[in-house]
């Protein structure tokens, strides 16, 4: 389809001798008018001159019917290259088109005169709608492209983060998805949402669904689907537990588990061990808390041969218990436990009154915050002292003679 009008060759000549002009007009306005433009590069100014030039020679071949409409924007973008996207926001090249259609309606008159004004100004209109077309789908083709990417650069670091190489080519490309100087940094482990019969998961998919719900929230977070897990990486958080409960409206069935919160990226791959750990020894203890922390599973972790876990348990429980009041405390624990989790039957065990053993009891929950009186913990106590008993060396035979 050609132009909404047919200038003579004479008129054509007159608006092709403003051109430029009409150019310069167009690119003050915008300075004028738009404090971003100052900020530009000097290259980066010239190509937005060199848009707004191709804008009005396009207009004006494109009123003589030398351009078909379905292709009248596309010679505009043309002159400038796709990484201008980067410095100029879509809204900025809407601003510049509009700076080109003010210009040309302003003097339309003086160009062709009052009878051909009108028809300038209306064809400017529909011209403008169709340069504005284009830009939006350059800008749409962008953005797709630059998503693309960032998700493989988000795949990427959070599988050198699982395998544990912390090296110049993660930080790198950290960097780039704005997670060089993160601090405060937590892995969660959880399945990815529940397919539909028949269908099968798409990680992007669930990742788009996780980021969403993490913009909204305010969350820094990179995911990424690993193994049939969805693992996420929180960073700046002060309360990963609360933010796994946000994000955990978008997984699947099953347990939600947050490893401890490390000082900075290049640790997280410790938080990601103990909640993998953790996810796959939760089955253990079905009424685990959703989400969960990494450290609350510590006895299910051990079970299934988490070394790191079964030391945690021993450090953290053990050993608080035997340098505290001579390791009465530790005797204690053990009485108890093995005495049906009884006061009346630790108390004769250890020749001291019940009272003695409820307030040593309590000493028990301060120094290493497990209240053995309830279930889970006593078990969890109770396998810290197991595994600590198999790392005391044999006694030795008695001599029989």
């Amino acid at each position: 389809m050609s132009g909404p009008t047919q200038l003579s060759r004479a008129q054509r000549e007159r608006v092709t001798g403003h051109t430029d002009d009409l150019t310069r007009a167009a690119v003050a306005d915008i300075e004028s008018r738009h404090a971003w433009y100052a900020a530009l590069t000097a290259s980066e100014r010239s190509y937005v001159a060199l848009m707004a030039h191709a804008g009005v020679a396009n207009f004006v071949d494109w009123l003589g019917g030398e351009t078909p409409t379905e292709a009248a924007g596309a010679a505009v973008f043309e002159a400038a290259p796709r990484e201008l996207t980067r410095s100029i926001t879509l809204r900025q090249t809407l601003e510049l088109i509009r700076s080109v259609v003010d210009v040309i309606e302003a003097r339309a008159a003086d160009i062709v005169g009052e009878q051909w004004a009108p028809a300038i100004r209306e064809a400017m209109l529909r011209y403008s709608r169709e340069v504005a077309f284009r830009a939006a789908h350059i800008y749409a083709d962008a953005a797709e492209q630059r998503g693309a990417w960032d998700a493989r650069l988000e795949g990427l670091v959070v599988d050198a983060i699982l395998r544990g190489d912390a090296d110049d080519a993660m930080t790198s490309r950290a960097a780039a998805l704005g997670w060089g100087a993160t601090s405060r940094v937590a892995v969660i482990a959880a399945s990815p949402p529940n397919p539909l019969s028949g269908t099968v998961i798409d990680p992007a998919y669930v990742l788009d669904l996780v980021h969403r719900n993490a913009n909204r929230h305010g969350l820094h977070v990179l995911a990424a689907v690993q193994a049939g897990l969805l693992i996420m990486l929180i960073g700046e958080t002060d309360d990963a537990l609360r933010d796994a409960a946000i994000l955990g409206v978008d997984v699947g069935e099953g347990p939600i588990v947050v490893g401890p919160t490390v000082p900075h990226l290049f640790a997280a791959g410790r938080s990601a061990r103990a909640a993998i750990s953790g996810h796959a020894a939760a089955a253990a203890w079905p009424d685990a808390p959703r989400p969960v922390s990494a450290g609350d599973l510590l006895a299910e972790r051990a079970l299934l041969g988490d070394i790191p876990a079964r030391n945690t348990l021993v450090s953290r429980i053990v050993r608080p218990l035997q340098t505290t009041s001579g390791g009465s405390l530790l005797d204690t624990a053990a009485a108890y436990l093995e005495s049906g989790r009884s006061l009346e039957g630790a108390a004769r065990r250890l020749f001291v009154h019940t009272n003695t053993v409820r307030y040593r009891l309590g000493r028990i929950a301060e120094l290493t915050g497990y209240d053995i009186t309830d279930t889970h913990e006593a078990d969890t106590v109770h396998l810290a002292i197991r595994y600590a008993r198999l790392r005391q060396p044999a006694a030795a035979p008695v001599a029989r003679s």
